[in-house]
Formats: C-alpha cells, sequence, structure tokens
C-alpha cells in the first residue's frame, strides 16, 4: 500500500514531532505547573463521563 519511502519518511515525521513536542513540553513545563493547577480534575471528570456513557449504553443494549 506504501512504498518504502514513504514508510522511512512517516518514521522519521513521527520520531521528529514527538521529540519536538518533548522537548517544547520539558521547556514549558514551569509555566503548566503555574497556570495549570487542577486540570487533571477536569481530565478525570471528562473520563468519568465518558465510562458513565459508554455504561449506560452497554447496559440498555
Amino acid at each position: 500500500m506504501f512504498s518504502t519511502g514513504q514508510v522511512v519518511f512517516g518514521g522519521l515525521f513521527a520520531v521528529a514531532f514527538i521529540l519536538i513536542l518533548i522537548y517544547t513540553y520539558r521547556k514549558d513545563l514551569a509555566l503548566h505547573r503555574k497556570y495549570y493547577k487542577g486540570t487533571v480534575w477536569v481530565l478525570i471528570a471528562f473520563i468519568c463521563f465518558i465510562l458513565f456513557i459508554v455504561s449506560i449504553k452497554w447496559l440498555f443494549q
């Protein structure tokens, strides 16, 4: 489906992209800790909401 060159490019692009994301996240880590306190609770609430919806779907199936 993909040529060898496309697979190599995709792999190199993914590795470079992930490395850049890690670098920028570490650079901004102090700002994240300062301005985004409590966002873990929002994530937990969102995951609980999704699990609630899935459980309702599973119960009424």
